[in-house]
């Protein structure tokens, strides 16, 4: 197989195994920033360069600023990537990077290394093809996105002047279906954080204390079920006060998306049925209603044969996805009052927030918007569509928060591209399709009549 430049570039970016989360790889991460200031620098932005602070990964941040009267765009991806775990579930290695029946599959294919290079790659041509660039660009590339974005959090809230510009441009979504271009127009925001729950001095004797002493983990079992039903409704009092409701407009483009129940169910769920409310749709119970989900349990003993004890702790992984118009911070007092409430005699509880992130909404009929859905649309020939996303990007709410702009969502993967799982890959037809379909997009946001 023939490899040209541009996909052995991101084929050199995936083999760095650039885990955020991971101390052990913290030179890897610093490699994988180090590629991207590289790339930078080829394309022509002569002020590349790291941004460092004390224990974070690094930023990478450049800029071109002379496209006089045109806009300004930030331009933001991320280069660190999920654990590849469990690594036995890999069809090749998850960093060394295959090429199969026309995707590349690697950790951070789609999440967001390939993504991430195809504005590289279109910031590259445009200065090889044209000597320049149509609008003024502010590079943001961090290293932490996988693992909360402290850095970055910390760096556009107290370098906010140094960032002002009209809109931030980000490829870290999907499309809806397969050569169907798509524009994502909303997030979820996130409170993520531990529930702590605390019983004896020590682990106990289940036979000598069984039948007195409290129990951590069924405690924690009880508190996680009175914050939900079992139709799957959130139980938390106050926290569905402040959800909006998608507009009827909104509804009725979803509608007409082509999404078929079962076999969203059958090729990307896997499991026996859905849950959630049956009187509200799929798409909306993923994109527009909060969610509360458990993502682990820990606590007594769980290796091979008997230890019969009753545990001192238990602690649970849990997060909430929040919707327009909720607020992280009253978000976490609502969880934090109804585990005080729900917690049962005999042990202590208590939620420890870890990360949070506000929604996001933008009107589809913002100018940078209609921009995007013109030069996808002349990209891949079809109209474009626009959904919203039930994952979060919390750089968005910043870019909201402290810079009053709005974010456009252009992604190219695809739902089955395997996100944070096994055997993620990218659609190389789209990667090549984003390049050209980003080119077009700044073109015409240079050209005044389009704003």
């Amino acid at each position: 197989m023939i490899i040209d430049p541009v996909l052995g570039g991101l084929i050199s970016f995936l083999r760095i195994p650039s885990v955020s989360t991971d101390p052990a790889h913290a030179g890897d991460v610093r490699q994988a920033a180090e590629f991207v200031v590289n790339e930078l620098l080829k394309a022509g932005f002569a002020n590349a360069r790291l941004v460092e602070a004390e224990g974070r990964h690094p930023l990478v941040r450049a800029e071109w600023l002379h496209a006089l009267g045109a806009p300004t765009l930030i331009v933001y991806g991320h280069y660190d990537v999920q654990p590849p775990d469990p690594l036995d579930e890999w069809i090749s290695p998850p960093f060394e990077p295959e090429v199969r029946d026309g995707n590349i599959y690697a950790r951070g294919a789609s999440d967001d290394k390939g993504q991430t290079y195809i504005l590289l790659q279109a910031l590259a041509r445009l200065m090889r093809e044209d000597g320049r660039l149509p609008v003024n660009i502010k590079v943001l590339i961090e290293g932490e996105e996988e693992v909360g974005g402290e850095h970055i959090t910390e760096h556009v809230a107290t370098h906010a002047g140094e960032f002002q510009a009209d809109a931030a441009l980000i490829c870290d979504t999907e499309m809806f279906a397969p050569d169907l271009p798509t524009i994502c127009t909303g997030l979820r925001g996130i409170v993520y954080g531990e529930l702590l729950v605390e019983g004896a001095r020590t682990d106990l004797h289940s036979g000598v204390y069984g039948g007195a002493a409290p129990n951590p983990i069924q405690a924690a079992a009880q508190i996680l079920s009175e914050l939900k039903d079992r139709e799957g409704r959130i139980r938390i009092p106050g926290f569905l006060d402040r959800v909006k409701p998608p507009s009827p407009g909104e509804r009725a483009a979803w509608a007409r998306l082509p999404f078929n129940e079962q076999e969203y169910l059958d090729r990307e769920i896997g499991a026996p049925a859905l849950v959630g409310d049956p009187a509200i749709p799929v798409l909306e119970r993923t994109w527009a209603q909060p969610t509360l989900e458990v993502h682990g349990i820990r606590g007594g003993f769980t290796g091979e044969g008997a230890k019969t004890v009753i545990p001192a702790k238990a602690l649970a992984k849990v997060s909430m996805r929040l919707v327009a118009d909720q607020d992280p911070d009253e978000a976490t007092r609502q969880l934090q009052a109804a585990v005080a409430a729900a917690c049962p005699p005999g042990v202590r509880a208590r939620f420890t927030p870890i990360q949070s992130g506000p929604p996001s909404l933008i009107d589809p009929e913002n100018p940078f918007i209609r921009a995007g859905a013109q030069a996808l649309e002349e990209t891949f020939g079809v109209k474009t569509v626009y959904m919203r996303s039930g994952g979060s990007i919390p750089i968005v709410g910043l870019f909201q928060k402290h810079l009053a702009i709005p974010s456009v969502l252009i992604g190219f993967g695809l739902p089955d591209d395997n996100l944070h799982a096994p055997n993620e890959k990218f659609n190389l037809s789209n990667f090549y399709r984003g390049i050209d379909a980003i080119i077009k997009y700044l073109r015409l946001l240079g050209v005044s009549s389009i704003l």
